[in-house]
């Protein structure tokens, strides 16, 4: 075969083609031969923005995990941050990308080292976006300046970096002139910093979810057609989701015994997923096959799914608190922390507890000036979640902990507060 890889895609009726510079293998060459009459690919039909996407993919040979004569084994190697923190090899033939319009200039304020900034640089290449990358600099001012200054329509970034630019505008009664749309993923999106954005500047929030392991963009909250009657609130819900899954993505939630979970958007379970570019070993095998026997990879994550086939993140299996036998979400709690007008920040974590095993401990920072005692913070989640599920102590601290990439660093606060004495608590 000759030529390189492809993604051709159709906007208004016109077919071009983009080279993918990720892989060495020659594959496929839309120059010589008319897309009409490849034989190996997989027509995905995406209605994005009243404009009409078609994403041509070499699903057969790619699915059935063939590779061709002398291909190389890699085309990205990542290092990811979980756990055993070994580098996450992807297949020499995956590529995922998100596409959206032609005309936008995107300011990705997610680093090109978490995931190779979610895989916007290729994705705006393919579809002739402008890009303005941010540097080092990711605090309000200096997003709110390129944003500003470059005229961005397109943003991404995790939680974090969106609460520090609003929390900066707030301060100076600045709002954004260009910018219309921003990806929120890396941790689940509080309703209350996406209520922010879209209710009061004005900014749709596209929650999404991914992972270094799925090369990385997995879902997004895209709407149905049957939602175009719902309600802003009825949006908003579905908005607090992570989403459906992309093309050329498959997952599954599964219980202990290795069963589906009802989808009644309430079940709890294990996530599962797999595809193309989904990864398919780890560098050196340092951390041994990490998928299960018939090919699907374990995410870590908690996860509900509905009649639609949205999943909704309750939290990292590794950071769930079981209090009695029961699972606590620290994402609802943290959810419902930061809804609160006087918290800023908010984490829940897991602490032994000499009778339950574990109990959930709030670990809150304040907004500048703000102030609130334990027990008003505490008495703000009684009516909202089950009783049991309130948190059964709070700590003020002036900061949190938190990644490189800017998620909250569980790992440190457990450890930091693995001692904390419970109030009003007697053995026996």
């Amino acid at each position: 075969m000759a030529g390189e890889l492809y993604l051709s895609f159709e906007l208004n009726g016109n077919l071009f083609g983009v080279n993918v510079l990720l892989v060495r293998e020659v594959i496929y060459d839309f120059d010589a031969t008319p897309v009409e009459s490849a034989p190996d690919i997989v027509r995905g039909l995406i209605n994005l923005r009243g404009q009409l996407v078609t994403l041509l993919y070499l699903a057969p040979r790619i699915c059935a995990g063939e590779r061709a004569p002398g291909a190389a084994s890699h085309c990205v190697i990542l290092k990811t941050a979980g756990e055993l923190a070994a580098a996450a090899g992807m297949p020499e033939e995956t590529v995922g990308l998100v596409v959206d319009g032609i005309g936008d200039v995107v300011a990705p304020a997610v680093p090109m080292f978490h995931v190779n900034a979610w895989g916007l640089p290729y994705a705006c290449a393919a579809v002739g976006a402008s890009l303005a990358f941010p540097g080092a600099a990711l605090d309000g001012r200096s997003l709110y300046e390129l944003f500003e200054t470059h005229g961005a329509t397109f943003s991404a970034a995790v939680p974090t970096v969106w609460h520090g630019l609003v929390t900066w505008m707030k301060e100076h009664h600045l709002r954004f002139s260009t910018l219309q749309r921003v990806v929120i993923g890396g941790s689940a999106c509080p309703p209350a910093l996406m209520h922010t954005l879209q209710g009061e500047y004005g900014v749709r929030v596209i929650h999404a979810w991914g992972m270094t392991e799925t090369s990385p963009l997995a879902t997004t909250a895209a709407f149905k057609g049957k939602h175009k009657s719902f309600s802003p609130t009825q949006h908003e819900a579905i908005q607090h989701k992570q989403g459906r899954p992309l093309f050329g993505v498959d997952l599954r939630v599964i219980d202990d015994q290795g069963n589906d979970i009802p989808r009644d958007g309430k079940a709890f379970g294990s996530l599962q997923v797999r595809g193309p570019w989904v990864m398919a070993s780890y560098m050196k095998d340092e951390a041994g096959d990490p998928l299960t026997e018939d090919g699907w990879f374990p995410t870590g994550d908690i996860a509900t799914l509905d009649a639609d086939g949205y999943i909704q993140i309750t939290d990292r299996s590794k950071d769930v608190i079981k209090s009695g036998g029961e699972w606590i979400s620290s994402i609802d709690l943290e959810n419902l922390a930061i809804s609160h007008p006087a918290v800023a920040e908010a984490a829940a974590i897991s602490v032994p507890h000499p009778k339950w095993d574990e109990r959930p401990l709030l670990i809150a920072v304040l907004k500048p000036a703000a102030s609130v005692t334990r027990e008003e913070l505490l008495a703000f989640f009684e009516g909202k979640i089950a009783k049991w599920w309130i948190p059964d102590d709070v700590m003020f601290v002036k900061e949190l902990p938190h990644t490189a990439t800017g998620k909250l660093l569980k790992t440190q606060l457990r450890q930091d507060f693995a001692h904390h004495a419970w109030p009003d608590f007697t053995v026996g």
